[in-house]
């Protein structure tokens, strides 16, 4: 199978990546970290046409699938951006396969302008991006509600990996979407989580890698000791077998006409990821020694942002479970 990106997706993914690099360095993410999330941010995505880009045609969007997403997430991860992407998306995607002609007209066309942001609630504590969010899709007794903003109570605060979260309580009417999306859309989301890990674990592994090179022990890198170079590579050895997982699955959920197999794909995927996510942010914290683990360097941010990408959309023994299922 070809994982090369075509050459709309690498320019697609070339211009987030500039963008993130002039605009949303390390330092400048500190300030965006203080308000929670950057309005400018968004706005910029919608412009770069990446809140259009999952979306159907007919409500202003290109209809791009899991691999178009895929580079951005990439990117995101690399720079651990907070704004609620994800959740926007996902809720959108909801809406897009179960939502009446009229909740479609309203609220799409508004995603893709990036004038609208959602969140998706599964019925767990914490749900990323409430505190933004203008409608959330909310999924209780086997049923899914479209909720508006002010119907909600939504007490707010941030995850360790600084995204803005918060817990909800309703307190007015939803609409009722259709049912049997929830799954699919799941597996689409747990597939782009998986490419926002494997651009976090790059990060950690050219980082690591970095330093290596320039702290000196003994009148020497310390990169030129043999047992530290055995572990740089089984890092990117880890890294590289994560990206192909994360391929894999996002291929498959736009691909398979099998839901069966589409999920086995990313549970598969889900499984090594998690795996490779440990394993690298654990590696580069300590080959950085003490200092891996203080605020002032990215590697620690970084090893928060991979900790919790192992447990988002289910963690390991629940994929293994539902591999073994299926």
């Amino acid at each position: 199978m070809n994982f090369d990106y075509n050459e709309e997706q690498q320019l697609l993914a070339d211009s987030v990546r500039r963008f993130l690099q002039k605009d949303y360095d390390f330092e400048k993410r500190k300030a965006v970290l203080q308000n929670g999330w950057s309005e400018h941010v968004w706005a910029t995505f919608a412009e770069m046409g990446l809140t259009a880009l999952p979306l159907p045609a007919e409500y202003g969007g290109f209809g791009g699938g899991a691999v178009d997403l895929m580079s951005v997430m990439e990117a995101f991860g690399e720079a651990l951006v907070v704004e609620p992407y994800l959740p926007t998306i996902l809720a959108a995607q909801v809406i897009a396969k179960a939502g009446r002609a009229q909740q479609k007209q309203s609220i799409l066309p508004l995603v893709a302008q990036g004038k609208l942001r959602l969140a998706l609630a599964t019925g767990d504590r914490g749900v990323i991006g409430a505190p933004m969010a203008d409608w959330i899709v909310f999924s209780g007794e086997n049923k899914l509600w479209l909720i508006e903003r002010k119907a909600l109570q939504i007490k707010p605060h941030r995850t360790l990996d600084d995204l803005a979260a918060g817990d909800i309580r309703l307190e007015g009417k939803g609409e009722l979407l259709e049912g049997g999306v929830l799954d699919e859309v799941l597996d689409l989301g747990t597939a782009l989580a998986c490419a926002e890990a494997v651009g976090a674990m790059k990060f950690a592994c050219d980082t690591t890698l970095e330093y290596l090179k320039a702290r000196r022990q003994f009148g020497v890198p310390i990169g030129a000791f043999q047992a530290l170079q055995h572990r740089m590579v089984d890092m990117f050895i880890s890294y590289e077998q994560a990206k192909s997982m994360a391929c894999l699955a996002c291929s498959k959920v736009d691909q398979s006409e099998s839901a069966r197999d589409r999920s086995r794909a990313v549970s598969a995927a889900k499984v090594k990821i998690a795996d490779s996510a440990r394993h690298i942010s654990q590696e580069s914290v300590q080959l950085h020694g003490g200092m891996g683990m203080s605020e002032e360097l990215k590697v620690s941010h970084t090893f928060r942002r991979l900790t919790v990408l192992q447990r988002r959309f289910g963690d390991i023994d629940q994929h293994l479970a539902r591999f073994a299922s299926l």
